[in-house]
């Protein structure tokens, strides 16, 4: 099962990272230090309250036997985890995770910020277990506004691939290699930071995290 899962898992990254010719970002975790967060990245918060603790774990399941991961339980409802790299910025991108929701009561799973700005604005794209619905949101001036969402499982414990592509104000998101969500906004028509995200106390592990100008 193991290593049925882990192909899968590859094929999907493959498809989700076709290159375009430019040296893509990669999240790195080889030589990163297991119960610190990895070099170039940064823990922040949309609201207040204990939570978003990153850090690299040992994961055997994951692309490379490790995973970036958000691993507090004590976050509140209206807290927002993020983690982000602190270059490069991208305006056009096609970026791509694998995620597995690991635990969470409140909340579960996570996903992908992009044009971040601030920890207060920025876009993200999301999937929650917990309610099997994938959506996609906009953060501004730290409240979120729902763009679209899809009803959608994607069953915890297992890896899944989240891609989102976005070029001038249309933003399309993929899971597990499917176009779920197809969206126009220009709320934030700047370059920005790509990170993680998880809200309150999910605890969800990330890998083969790649990010290209498109």
């Amino acid at each position: 099962m193991f290593r049925i899962t882990t192909i899968f898992l590859a094929a999907l990254l493959t498809f989700a990272c076709a290159t375009h010719g430019a040296t893509p970002f990669r999240l790195s975790l080889e030589d990163a230090t297991v119960g610190k967060l990895p070099s170039g990245w940064k823990a922040e918060k949309t609201g207040e309250g204990p939570g978003s603790a990153w850090a690299v774990a040992e994961d055997a399941t994951a692309p490379g036997g490790r995973a970036l991961a958000q691993t507090s339980a004590e976050g509140v409802k209206r807290l927002f985890n993020l983690c982000v790299a602190s270059e490069p910025s991208f305006r056009n991108l096609d970026v791509s995770v694998a995620f597995k929701a690991v635990a969470g009561k409140i909340d579960q799973g996570g996903g992908l910020v992009w044009r971040y700005h601030d920890a207060n604005n920025y876009y993200v794209a999301r999937m929650n277990p917990l309610e099997d619905n994938f959506c996609l949101d906009k953060v501004v001036d730290g409240k979120r506004k729902r763009l679209a969402s899809v009803d959608v499982k994607a069953v915890a414990g297992r890896w899944h691939v989240l891609r989102v592509v976005h070029s001038g104000d249309h933003i399309e998101c993929y899971l597990s290699g499917k176009r779920r969500l197809d969206v126009k906004d220009d709320t934030f028509s700047a370059a920005g930071k790509i990170g993680l995200w998880t809200k309150a106390d999910a605890q969800t592990h990330f890998a083969a995290l790649r990010a290209e100008e498109k």
